[in-house]
């Protein structure tokens, strides 16, 4: 309930940096501080005991991009089955304070903290397909960012967990391949996120002063397939830790310093 003992204005500038980095085609919507009770346990499996719950009926938003999918289901349940077809992705992304009820305790986490969440829905066309282009698309954005925020280098780490999402690690590395200061790693060994990303999904670290820092992390998720009961239906989602950006020296006033 303490105030955040990081600067507004810092703030602002990392958001305008993250927006700046954002393809044209996403829509930034300002997101809600409640959700539905139940809302993160039931579309994305977190701990009920990780979320402050109200007394009427709510919870306290503990991510923004389980908002975003419920956003992005109702505009893409409101299209007929033709529409779907046809129709464009639903890209949307949100600044939300988040609140997270677990204990924390170490540099850079905090109680209550920024975050930037971003959302790919449409419809599958086969082959993971929409899942390689859209999770290519999260990957680029979250590195642009990052070299735009000053880091020294910047380290994608990509995992399979199904074994059969080749297509999509070689379209991230040839999305990324001429980027300077960028390095994709294959990361077949993680397990935070099994049973919370469908299949695939992955992390991006920033290099800066000598050390490693996870910032993104993203993936594939069934959410809108479950929300909508149509099994042809596709979400990619993604988030930023913006406080961990400022806390940690980086920012639009980092990319001058080493300019300078």
């Amino acid at each position: 309930m303490r105030p955040a003992g990081i600067s507004p204005g810092d703030l602002d500038r990392c958001r305008q940096l993250l927006c700046s980095a954002l393809p044209r085609q996403v829509e930034l919507v300002e997101l809600a501080p409640l959700a539905p009770l139940g809302t993160h346990a039931a579309v994305a499996t977190v701990d009920q005991h990780k979320v402050v719950t109200t007394m009427r009926g709510t919870e306290v938003a503990a991510d923004p991009t389980n908002g975003l999918a419920l956003e992005a289901a109702v505009r893409r349940g409101a299209l007929t089955e033709e529409q779907r077809r046809a129709a464009d992705w639903v890209r949307l992304g949100a600044f939300q304070r988040v609140v997270r009820a677990q204990a924390f305790d170490g540099p850079a986490l905090f109680a209550h903290f920024l975050l930037f969440g971003l959302v790919t829905a449409g419809r599958s066309t086969g082959g993971r397909r929409f899942e390689a282009a859209a999770l290519t698309e999260h990957c680029r954005f979250h590195v642009d960012a990052l070299q735009a925020a000053g880091a020294d280098a910047v380290e994608v780490r990509l995992t399979d967990f199904t074994g059969q999402s080749q297509q999509i690690s070689d379209a991230v590395r040839a999305t990324l391949a001429d980027t300077p200061a960028t390095s994709i790693v294959d990361d077949p060994d993680r397990r935070s996120g099994r049973g919370y990303y469908d299949g695939f999904c992955f992390k991006v670290f920033a290099h800066y002063k000598g050390e490693r820092f996870e910032v993104s992390d993203g993936g594939a998720v069934d959410w809108t397939q479950r929300l909508l009961q149509n099994r042809k239906e596709r979400l990619v989602i993604s988030g930023a830790g913006i406080e961990r950006l400022v806390s940690l020296g980086l920012g639009p006033d980092a990319r001058s310093a080493g300019d300078a």
